[in-house]
């Protein structure tokens, strides 16, 4: 593979090194907890969405061969087959606390962290893995998965009788990421087939067929509803207008699907290189210094107005993700120039040298924000992107770093 020599490979090491240490000091008595700015525990119940990705992140630790992180994939697990498991109806709660269920709704968007974090912890091959990936998989597979569009459902009440009148991009584009790292821990080429049909009408239609400025919103029968939420634009999951981060994520995401295809010897659509360029290409037009200031805003509506203008953490980190991915793919040196300035953003912004971890979010000025997120919930989004740079597109991180794929 023809990695990127900027950052070099040892800075991006220590940086995974530094998120990894954060992530064991995520781990609670029954699971992951939210922390704050200075890593200290705070009073919110244990999510489901945190719990799936931090076991994840941890399960990346253990492949990477680094000492405790087995133990903490198995914490993980834990609470996801103990107190988020709903034994009575199926599926995993919202939110616990006390071990019992806060939110017992069944959310999409969390079950497809349970459904990435088991297939990383099936990758490195933990008691228990396989069949909590089948269990969740299952599930997936009954409730929420919809064969006449070839997208996902949410969210449902706990008994799974009745769903709400919403659909939404984004439980769909995690699902993306969740079936890749399924159809590599099982085998199983449905769940290719499933992520390449997510991404087909996610991305090459409805993105592409709106100038790029991807929906987030729809009705059950799939109609964008692009005044969702106007009146509540900083909402955590459902923000009003269009999101930059999620554009990038997406072209990422897209690449990767193109890479699983490629290494099954399966040939991949055009449409798969095309648009993941120009959705990268309308982000930074449409989302960098859309206010005048550097840093990518979070949204922007219809018109390409900025709405949300606090810089997240995460937003940057799938743009660092996309560039790598796209150098990976083309060898343009373009896509090396913008990953190499996008990380010293990163450090003059986000990365937190003094508490560790990243800020979350900060203002257009650089400085402290909380509009839409409180504290340093996860290590998700920025340890993917120190690894992006040093592995293949496919298999997905769990398993490229299984068989021994990464750039030392």
């Amino acid at each position: 593979m023809d990695s990127l020599t900027d950052p070099p490979v040892t800075w991006l090491a220590k940086e995974t090194d530094r998120l990894l240490e954060v992530t064991a000091r995520a781990a609670g008595p029954t699971g992951f907890e939210w922390l704050d700015e200075h890593l200290q525990p705070t009073q919110e119940p244990l999510h489901l969405w945190l719990n799936g990705r931090m076991t994840f992140v941890s399960a990346l630790g253990a492949l990477l061969g680094r000492d405790g992180f087995s133990e903490l994939v198995d914490h993980g697990m834990t609470a996801l087959a103990g107190p988020f498991q709903d034994s009575e109806h199926g599926g995993w709660f919202t939110e616990i606390g006390d071990g019992r269920p806060v939110d017992d709704t069944k959310a999409a968007y969390a079950h497809s962290f349970v459904v990435l974090a088991a297939s990383a912890a099936t990758a490195l091959g933990r008691p228990g893995a396989s069949a909590l990936l089948a269990d969740a998989l299952g599930v997936v597979d009954t409730h929420f998965w919809d064969e006449s569009a070839g997208l996902v459902r949410e969210p449902f009440d706990r008994g799974f009788t009745t769903t709400e009148s919403y659909r939404g991009i984004n439980a769909n584009m995690h699902m993306v990421e969740a079936f890749l790292a399924a159809a590599d821990a099982t085998g199983e080429d449905l769940w290719l087939d499933r992520a390449v049909r997510m991404t087909e009408r996610a991305v090459h239609r409805f993105a592409r067929g709106n100038d790029w400025r991807l929906p987030e919103h729809f009705t059950p029968e799939w109609t964008p509803l692009p005044d969702y939420n106007r009146e509540d634009p900083t909402h955590k999951f459902r923000p009003y207008g269009s999101t930059i981060g999620h554009w990038m994520e997406w072209a990422r995401l897209t690449l990767q699907v193109r890479a699983a295809l490629e290494v099954r010897g399966r040939s991949a659509p055009d449409w798969t290189l095309a648009d993941p360029i120009a959705l990268f290409d309308q982000a930074v037009h449409q989302g960098w210094a859309a206010d005048g200031s550097p840093g990518f805003v979070y949204t922007i509506d219809w018109d390409g107005a900025p709405v949300v203008t606090a810089r997240m953490h995460w937003v940057l980190t799938e743009a660092l993700g996309a560039a790598a991915a796209l150098h990976t793919t083309t060898g343009e040196p373009r896509y090396a120039e913008l990953h190499r300035d996008w990380w010293a953003h990163a450090e003059s912004v986000f990365i937190d040298r003094e508490h560790g971890s990243w800020h979350h979010e900060r203002s257009p000025a650089g400085g402290p924000s909380t509009t839409v997120w409180r504290g340093k919930p996860d290590t998700y989004h920025s340890i993917q992107a120190t690894l992006i740079p040093r592995l293949p597109l496919a298999p997905t991180f769990a398993k490229a770093l299984a068989d021994g794929h990464l750039d030392a």
